[in-house]
């Protein structure tokens, strides 16, 4: 896979704030070396937050976001102001840009706040040093001029810094595989599956499984239980799409571990904990009870749709409550969950580890239980502690 073909979630975003007018759209156009936002004198003149996947040396593939000043006026100013807050909780390293005639100020205070505050690594840029002497201070703190290119690569340097900063290494499965071990994977080809190509969280899935020197089977829901008659291995691991689920538990034999994408998809994220807990809420729910289903993509709604048809009718099928259901998708999610008994998410492979932990913190904070399509599957078809067996400590809980 080429850079140009990272997905953008599991690119770096890197999210440049400011009030209007700092010079973040230049100190933008600088470090990526082109015209990727539009620069004007007049303040505001980025509205919406701009996202550009591209490649930086030496931070390799990165998401850019170019956002609108934090001090924008008016009704629509204030529109504008929400959307820059909202690409916080998808920004993984931000700069603060601001000029020596400013400083730090109360607006920019408040944007250090709320990076400490969801823990986002920050650089603070002084620019137009080409104009004035910068009086910020600070290990943070680099001084640049958009206009000359001054301090430009420092400011790359300091980015690629923050960027290789040690974190835990994620996995979808391959650290619970050994050389030359067997995954069947279940992908099923209807309406709903994209011509011509697997989806996302089967292409990960596959190349982790590699990765961990493997062996990666692939068969339709249809065959899965003639291959595992057939094939004269006993697989480790039968991996299936969620909406197969029912299927693939009658044709895999009870000594072989099954799990699903959605549920590696959870882990991979880094709310798999959350989202078996949460499941437990589903037999909970009562009539006028509300539930949010919610997609970190975009796409085309088939007359199948798994998150507008099928798992509203599992809900009432396996309640037998009157729930009332309500969708979301890309990046609207909203903030107040307090009017919803549950969140049944995807699972999340659109979306950056950040912003998912953002969604579950923010039903976590209001009370709210937060499960996602895989888990509430299995647990709907009473298969989810199976489907967590090569997990042994949630294994353990159930």
């Amino acid at each position: 896979m080429g850079l140009n073909d990272v997905p953008s979630s599991e690119r770096l975003h890197i999210g440049f704030f400011g009030r209007r007018n700092a010079g973040k759209s230049s100190i933008v156009n600088a470090v990526t070396d082109q015209g990727l936002s539009l620069v004007s004198d007049v303040a505001g003149t980025t509205t919406d937050p701009v996202y550009k996947a591209m490649e930086i040396l030496p931070l390799g593939p990165v998401v850019i976001i170019d956002t609108a000043g934090i001090d924008d006026e008016g009704e629509l100013g204030q529109m504008r102001v929400k959307s820059t807050r909202n690409a916080l909780n998808r920004t993984d390293i931000a700069v603060l840009v601001t000029d020596p005639g400013v400083g730090i100020g109360p607006w920019e205070r408040e944007l250090i706040q709320l990076f400490e505050k969801k823990q986002i690594p920050f650089i603070i840029a002084v620019n137009k040093t080409d104009m004035a002497k910068a009086q910020v201070q600070g290990e943070n703190c680099v001084y640049v001029s958009a206009k000359t290119g001054e301090g430009i690569k420092a400011l790359k340097e300091k980015l690629g810094a923050l960027a290789e900063k040690p974190g835990r290494e994620a996995r979808i499965i391959g650290d619970k595989l050994k050389r030359n071990d067997l995954v069947v994977l279940v992908v099923p080809i209807d309406e709903s599956a994209p011509k011509g190509r697997l989806i996302l969280p089967q292409q990960q899935t596959i190349r982790d499984i590699l990765d961990a020197d493997a062996c990666a089977l692939v068969v339709k829901d249809t065959e899965l239980g003639d291959t595992l008659r057939t094939i004269g291995k006993k697989p480790r691991l039968v991996i299936t799409d969620s909406q197969a689920f029912a299927v693939s538990n009658e044709q895999t034999p009870p000594d072989i571990m099954l799990t699903s994408f959605s549920i590696l998809m959870a882990r991979y994220k880094g709310f798999l904990d959350t989202a078996v807990e949460g499941a437990a809420a589903i037999s909970r729910l009562q009539d006028g009870a509300k539930v949010l289903i919610s997609e970190g993509c975009t796409h085309h709604r088939q007359c199948g749709d798994i998150g507008t048809v099928k798992l509203p009718a599992m809900l009432r099928k396996f309640t037998g409550k009157d729930i009332s259901i309500q969708t979301s998708s890309g990046r609207e999610f909203p903030d107040d969950l307090s009017k919803y008994s549950l969140v049944i998410h995807c699972g999340g492979c659109m979306l950056t580890p950040r912003e998912m932990s953002y969604r579950m913190k923010c039903a976590s904070d209001q009370g709210v239980a937060f499960t996602n399509y895989g888990v509430a599957i299995a647990f709907m078809t009473g298969i989810l502690k199976r489907s967590v067996e090569i997990f042994p400590h949630l294994y353990e809980k159930l």
